[in-house]
């Protein structure tokens, strides 16, 4: 990070001021109107913004609270300790932990030299992130459901990405732009998650989870991953070997944590590809099928009617007509 930046973020705010001067806790009023500690966007965000920026607080236990929007947290020097329930998550130099809707935590004293960012979003600006990922991304399916659940089961996403040069850059772009006021404008700002976001889907092999079974979570991202990536002659057998699991194993944890099993997930991505190919692009629907995987045109019909109630010509022609593809 610039060194004039991050001279202007170690700044000492007028908050951490009152407690260096003695205020031995955190203010709540400046971040909530109710009862229970919940930090409130419309205190954090200006009208109409999705998203805000801060750095985090220092010198101060901040307690048990939560938030009526997604945080994500990044650390630009140091490193900050995170209560998630009974787990303790340490976030340092150049990680991300994004923590969905209400997730309860507490978060220990940060230092001088622990400089924290903390990004406050509200669901819908991760839109245009989701957009950019593709309609037909499983995984991005999967990791933004995680975020926009409204659910107190401590569920949270931990990048640790500080080697992942382009998600830095584009991380430093972003909180340059914020707190500058420099380029403030939503829709840039989005496009630039959308970019992180993009990173982030292909370092899943950096990411601890907690939703809620760490280990299960993630043979359920692998999954989603390698669907993903290999849909068009992906097969459960060949992901048991390379997961060195008994099929009957993988196929509960897979079902168990996405609601589907795996035939249903592969289905899914092809006909969702199927969907796109179709309506971008003139290949003749049977060159389509191919391209997606399947083997057997008729079975390809039948799973497409059953999904979209018509043909895959007439399902063209009507998204064509209308000048949009709709996806289920």
């Amino acid at each position: 990070m610039q060194q004039a930046l991050l001279d202007h973020l170690k700044i000492i705010t007028e908050e951490e001021q009152r407690i260096l001067d003695g205020m031995a806790e955190v203010d709540k009023g400046l971040y909530t109107s109710g009862q229970d500690f919940i930090v409130d966007s419309a205190k954090m965000l200006q009208e109409g913004k999705l998203i805000a920026v801060r750095t985090h607080t220092r010198f101060v236990h901040f307690p048990s609270h939560r938030h009526n929007f997604i945080e994500v947290l990044y650390v630009c020097e140091g490193a900050v300790t995170n209560i998630i329930g009974d787990k303790k998550v340490v976030i340092r130099k150049g990680e991300l932990l994004f923590l969905n809707q209400f997730t309860r935590h507490e978060i220990l004293p940060a230092r001088k030299d622990d400089i924290v960012i903390n990004f406050m979003v509200l669901p819908e600006f991760f839109d245009v992130a989701y957009t950019m990922a593709g309609n037909n991304n499983v995984l991005a399916d999967f990791l933004v459901n995680v975020l926009r659940q409204d659910q107190e089961r401590g569920e949270y996403l931990h990048f640790r990405v500080a080697e992942v040069l382009q998600i830095q850059n584009l991380l430093e772009n972003m909180i340059y732009s914020l707190v500058t006021g420099k380029g403030d404008q939503n829709r840039i700002n989005q496009t630039t998650m959308g970019l992180i976001f993009l990173y982030l889907l292909d370092s899943v092999q950096y990411v601890e989870m907690r939703v809620p079974n760490q280990y299960e979570n993630m043979i359920a991202m692998t999954t989603l991953d390698y669907i993903e990536q290999r849909y068009r002659n992906a097969s459960l057998t060949e992901l048991c070997e390379h997961l060195h699991l008994p099929m009957h194993v993988l196929s509960k944890m897979i079902k168990k944590n996405t609601g589907f099993n795996f035939k249903e997930l592969l289905q899914r991505k092809r006909l969702n590809k199927a969907v796109e190919l179709m309506c971008e692009t003139d290949l003749p629907v049977s060159d389509v099928i191919a391209a997606v995987g399947y083997e057997n045109g008729s079975y390809f019909h039948r799973v497409f009617r059953e999904r979209y109630h018509m043909t895959p010509k007439a399902f063209r022609e009507a998204n064509r007509k209308n000048d949009k593809i709709r996806l289920k």
